[in-house]
């Protein structure tokens, strides 16, 4: 242990550097060995936040096929958290379908994944089974909404769906008041109605405006949905959909087990697009970029990956 003194530097004779009469410099060996020590130690550190993997996609687990398994497979060799973009159990989000059908597969993740609920789940009263089953990890219940932070990153896991009892003034307002509070210089946000696509099904959902203004006003830097059962990236958009570089880059990762649908009408600022593999994608999170990478299924050879900087947000203080 160090004590301070007028001007120098005496040492207990509990310190591992202690000799009657002599000072610790005597051994610079140990001196060393400690220096080296606190900077592995601190390397460590700056490493678990400078690197954090968010893996996941929506539309996922069915009872009828085994491709919510096949996407299971990939959650099991990468690490990280887990996020699901809605539509978790088909068809109608009951008790014994997240058991059964999302039990099976992605269930044994179910410790360290951050959940969004979808219409399919909310084809039961107000998503009822949805919030029992992953409880926590859930955010508050019935409401289904929340934030996290993970390493550098802010996290904000949405409610698209306009049936919930939640839907509208509710969310809205702890949107606002979530981001006004955050700290994060890089912020990502999923949810299940995308609010652009080129799926034939689904397409764009305008009811997601509200939410999505409220995103970009506060710079936030990635939205990830599903619903669409394809795989599509976007360049960063403002609000009417016109290419921005302060706006969000979207993705729709449709693509966690259920049959996958067609390209429609392909959108404005559409970069890339799939319709034939199933799979995750993997955000690797580092304090001011991130890296994304679309992991296809085993035997699909289709694969998207990139990487770009966050918005920089220089009245944040960390």
């Amino acid at each position: 242990m160090f004590l301070a003194t007028t001007g120098t530097w005496e040492f207990s004779s509990r310190s591992p550097f202690f000799s009657l009469g002599k000072s610790p410099w005597h051994r610079p060996g140990l001196i060393c060995a400690f220096i080296i020590s606190l900077l592995i130690l601190a390397s460590v550190q700056a490493a678990q936040i400078e690197s954090q993997v968010l893996v996941g996609a929506g539309d996922i687990a069915s009872c009828d096929s085994d491709r919510a398994e096949a996407t299971a497979k990939l959650l099991d060799k990468i690490p990280g958290t887990v996020f699901t973009a809605g539509d978790n159990a088909y068809a109608s989000g009951t008790a014994q379908e997240f058991i059964e059908c999302y039990g099976s597969s992605w269930g044994r993740h179910r410790q360290r994944t951050r959940p969004a609920p979808g219409n399919h789940d909310y084809e039961s009263a107000q998503a009822a089974p949805y919030f029992k089953y992953f409880g926590a990890n859930a955010g508050p219940p019935g409401r289904g909404f929340y934030s996290y932070d993970l390493g550098a990153w802010h996290i904000l896991s949405l409610n698209s769906n306009v049936n919930a009892a939640t839907w509208g003034k509710e969310q809205e307002q702890w949107l606002r008041q979530d981001l006004a509070a955050n700290r994060a210089n890089c912020t990502l946000a999923y949810w299940h109605h995308p609010f652009v696509s080129s799926g034939k099904n689904h397409g764009n959902h305008p009811h997601m405006r509200n939410l999505v203004e409220i995103l970009f006003r506060h710079s936030v830097d990635v939205a990830v949905a599903g619903h669409d059962h394809i795989y599509e990236r976007f360049g960063r958009l403002n609000t009417g959909g016109n290419a921005d570089p302060r706006g969000m880059r979207h993705f729709v990762v449709g693509t966690g087990g259920a049959a996958l649908y067609k390209i429609g009408a392909i959108k404005l600022h559409s970069e890339v697009r799939d319709t034939t593999s199933h799979g995750v994608i993997k955000f690797t999170l580092h304090p001011s970029r991130y890296q994304w990478e679309f992991v296809a299924v085993a035997g699909r050879p289709f694969s998207d990956r990139g990487s770009a900087l966050c918005h920089d947000k220089p009245n944040r203080s960390k």
